[in-house]
């Protein structure tokens, strides 16, 4: 296990997310075979992996849950079966269920407007959320990478960041609200935040040090909260409005493409049959013989 985490990591580059999750999926496929069955994770045959996979279905599990234990497996048994620590890959009969693509949540304009508006600048805190919401209403990246931006990432003058996505780095640009939300925080709110002169975080929790993930889920639910929306908002949902947007302005895909960091275009087509079913949606409520 400690091997596939390595090889994760420094051959695939995965994320820590995915990581985890390929972990956890190996680690509940063992838990099945010492409590059902003889074998363990080096001798299990095909037989027990697609008796483990159609347990997974009769207990509830999602498609979507499913289908990436499944990938987690084809990954586990690959690289042993490279690696030489089994004879075969007993994983050649494990086929995924399609799954109904889900079009993701998208926030209007307005609740965009409404949702960027909740962070009152009266204290550091507040500074610090507009800036980030702003930043990311601005150039759509991934949460994960927000709060990975060091100090070093930001060219004000130029009005764009540098961002480390999975495989390279892209520059992204800003319109001048997030360049000026951003200038304010960085000159005269974050030095008073860090907790060490030599912090390189660009966003810092209240600590002094570099913002979590869970403490970015926790602050955008709050301001959801206070603007009243209604609709589910998750820490990617200004990244999808983000793209969304831009196609419904006519951006061309392949710009939106490069500035998500998506390195194959059918990540960012979702967002054509996102606006293609918006449009119709509006057709059908307005045209009087709709």
């Amino acid at each position: 296990m400690e091997l596939f985490e390595s090889y994760l990591r420094d051959v695939k580059r995965s994320s820590q997310n995915t990581i985890s999750s390929y972990l956890r999926d190996i680690r509940q496929l063992s838990e099945y075979l010492h409590a059902h069955t003889d074998a363990d994770l080096g001798s299990a045959e095909e037989e027990e992996l697609c008796e483990y996979i159609d347990w997974m279905r009769s207990n509830g599990k999602s498609v979507a849950t499913v289908s990436r234990a499944i990938a987690s497996l084809k990954n586990f048994y690959g690289f042993l079966l490279n690696n030489h620590y089994v004879q075969h890959n007993p994983t050649g009969k494990l086929v995924p269920d399609k799954a109904k693509q889900k079009l993701p949540q998208i926030l209007s304009s307005k609740e965009v407007e409404l949702l960027l508006a909740q962070p009152e600048c009266t204290d550091a805190k507040g500074y610090r959320d507009r800036a980030m919401l702003e930043l990311l209403y601005a150039t759509g990246i991934r949460v994960s990478e927000l709060i990975s931006l060091n100090i070093t990432d930001v060219n004000l003058s130029a009005g764009v960041i540098r961002c480390q996505g999975r495989d390279k780095a892209r520059m992204i640009p800003m319109y001048p609200a997030a360049v000026r939300a951003l200038t304010e925080y960085i000159n005269f709110i974050r030095p008073q935040m860090i907790a060490a002169p030599d912090e390189q975080a660009l966003f810092v929790n209240v600590s002094g040090e570099r913002m979590s993930r869970q403490g970015f889920w926790k602050l955008i639910k709050n301001y959801q909260t206070k603007a009243g929306i209604e609709k589910t908002i998750t820490p990617h949902t200004l990244r999808h409005s983000f793209a969304a947007h831009l196609l419904e302005n006519g951006a061309d895909i392949h710009a939106i493409q490069e500035m998500l960091g998506h390195a194959d275009i059918s990540s960012t087509q979702i967002y054509s049959h996102l606006v293609s079913k918006q449009l119709k949606d509006v057709y059908n409520k307005a045209h009087p013989r709709a």
